[in-house]
């Protein structure tokens, strides 16, 4: 362990610990934005495979853990054909991450957490049956962002808000949703050759933020409610998405 994180230095495990920490807080209080918000911070001191390998690596470990708060409150069958273009969109993401330099990903990654959150704060939709047409489109778009970027979040969240009324079920849409990408992520990521023998040991090494970011997360929303807390976090990303674009158009080619 200690020759594999020679090259890590102290500095940038508390960042890490950091962006985890308040990263998770956003994900259990609002029910999305891990990914949003630690990618991009991700990027700026780390490699874009090992950033993107880090995110669904913890995203997939708290699905899993806090699994019994979701799963089976939302039929499986319902969500083929979000699943299967999943796949195949996160297929080809993962191929299009392989293509990027470092700031094409900060600049790109930017790009979606802008527009993520334009389309959050201010798109309403009508709402809409649950077509497997739309499901398919959805689940492609989640796809293609959860391979090249980790974050297959802003179209699932717009399908749910579009399709299903009842909180309950949205929540359990989403965090099955995003337990499957997570997975799906991981597993292309593997195959692609960009987990590393430095992979598992900034897991476990950040991991104990994710939990507590959590745990802390949950007891937020309980006591306060997720009404103001995500305006603040959708101000908060847009302006962690405007830096990465800054920092990515000062950066030479």
């Amino acid at each position: 362990m200690t020759e594999l994180l020679a090259g890590t230095e102290w500095v940038q495990l508390l960042l890490v610990w950091g962006v985890v920490l308040s990263a998770a807080v956003l994900r259990a209080f609002t029910g999305f934005g891990f990914a949003l918000a630690a990618v991009p911070v991700f990027s700026l001191f780390m490699p874009p495979t090992q950033a993107v390998v880090l995110s669904s690596s913890l995203a997939l470990a708290i699905s899993l853990l806090t699994l019994r708060s979701y799963w089976g409150y939302y039929p499986l069958r319902a969500m083929l054909p979000l699943l299967g273009m999943l796949l195949v969109g996160t297929v080809c993401g993962v191929l299009l991450l392989g293509s990027l330099s470092p700031r094409d990903f900060r600049l790109l990654i930017g790009l979606a957490v802008i527009a993520a959150c334009l389309a959050l704060t201010f798109y309403r939709p009508r709402h809409r049956e649950p077509r497997p047409g739309l499901g398919g489109i959805t689940g492609l778009a989640s796809g293609l962002l959860n391979g090249a970027f980790a974050i297959p979040g802003p179209p699932v969240i717009i399908y749910a808000m579009a399709t299903e009324p009842d909180p309950a079920r949205s929540r359990a849409l989403l965090m099955t949703f995003f337990l499957f990408s997570a997975l799906l992520a991981l597993c292309s990521y593997t195959v692609a050759g960009f987990v590393t023998p430095l992979s598992p040991w900034l897991f476990l090494l950040a991991f104990p933020a994710m939990y507590v970011g959590d745990k802390l997360g949950h007891f937020l929303f309980h006591r306060f409610g997720s009404a103001f807390y995500r305006r603040v976090a959708l101000a908060v990303l847009f302006g962690v998405g405007l830096a990465i674009v800054g920092n990515a158009l000062i950066q030479p080619a």
